[in-house]
């Protein structure tokens, strides 16, 4: 339990469809009041009113999906996020509430136990104008959709001419994105603070075609050449846009890292091995 002051200015947000996160908040924001500097609590996903407030920590209440879509609001002005669970899997949001009181003062005010993420920008264009631009903390996700007929995707890098894709789609994802829909795609894991991106094909009508790992700096164009009705670029599960035929799809690094507070109270890999059981056997003994 925190035993002084701290001047840290904290910032509360819960996702209001989750109404264990209010109750968190609430929870926490009384615990927290004598430990910190409380500038605002708010039920909802959008970090500006924390930026406003210019809170020095974030404790986001809910679960992964809540977290990222934060991290994506702030934009260029990002501030260490504190994920507290209420959701399910809790692989990014690291902290139970009760962990958080335990650690608040920690959480808070140690700047070590903060982790630079990788964000992407992503960018579609139709007839060479900018349809819509998104980040993601996660991935970029271009899906075949209804019909489900094979899809046909010209993958460029640095504006080289690199390979077609036909199949369900590619997946275009950060490290911290290679342990979601990634990894279900067969797609490598990669440490967090490895600089790199991954890309892989989703069901590739190939035996040649393979996930693969660019350098963090690397640009990736694709351009939509065969697609069907219901075909769509999806953003870390939660931002979607339509594409059509000829539509491109350009995906970089983002100028600004996310931040995430790791939970001090387990190694860096227990979310993978106890979260994912990563490494054990399918009896799980």
């Amino acid at each position: 339990m925190p035993e002084t002051m701290s001047t840290r200015r904290v910032f509360l947000l819960a996702n209001p469809e989750k109404p264990e996160a209010e109750a968190a908040l609430r929870d926490v924001e009384a615990f927290a009041a004598p430990y910190c500097v409380l500038v605002g609590s708010v039920l909802g996903l959008d970090g500006y009113a924390a930026i406003k407030a210019q809170a020095d920590r974030i404790i986001v209440f809910g679960g992964d999906g809540t977290l990222i879509g934060v991290a994506r609001s702030l934009g260029s002005n990002q501030i260490p996020l504190i994920g507290a669970n209420v959701g399910k899997l809790g692989f990014l949001a690291e902290f139970s509430v009760d962990e958080l009181k335990r650690v608040f003062g920690q959480a808070v005010n140690d700047d070590r136990i903060v982790t630079h993420r990788t964000m992407l920008h992503i960018t579609v264009q139709r007839n060479d104008r900018v349809r819509g631009t998104s980040l993601a903390t996660n991935d970029c996700v271009i899906h075949a959709g209804p019909p489900f007929r094979i899809i046909k995707l010209g993958v460029s890098i640095n504006n080289e001419p690199f390979t077609t894709v036909s199949g369900d789609g590619l997946l275009v994802c950060t490290p911290t994105g290679s342990t979601a829909h990634n990894l279900s795609a067969g797609g490598p894991l990669l440490q967090p603070g490895v600089d790199a991106i991954v890309l892989t094909p989703i069901n590739p009508h190939s035996l040649t075609h393979k996930p693969l790992v660019v350098e963090r700096e690397t640009v990736i164009d694709i351009r939509a050449s065969a697609v069907n009705e219901g075909t769509s670029a999806i953003i870390d599960g939660q931002v979607t846009f339509p594409l059509v035929q000829g539509d491109r799809i350009t995906v970089k690094r983002f100028s600004t890292d996310y931040l995430l507070v790791h939970n001090p109270l387990y190694a860096k890999w227990n979310n993978l091995v106890t979260k994912l059981h990563w490494g054990r056997s399918p009896n799980f003994e």
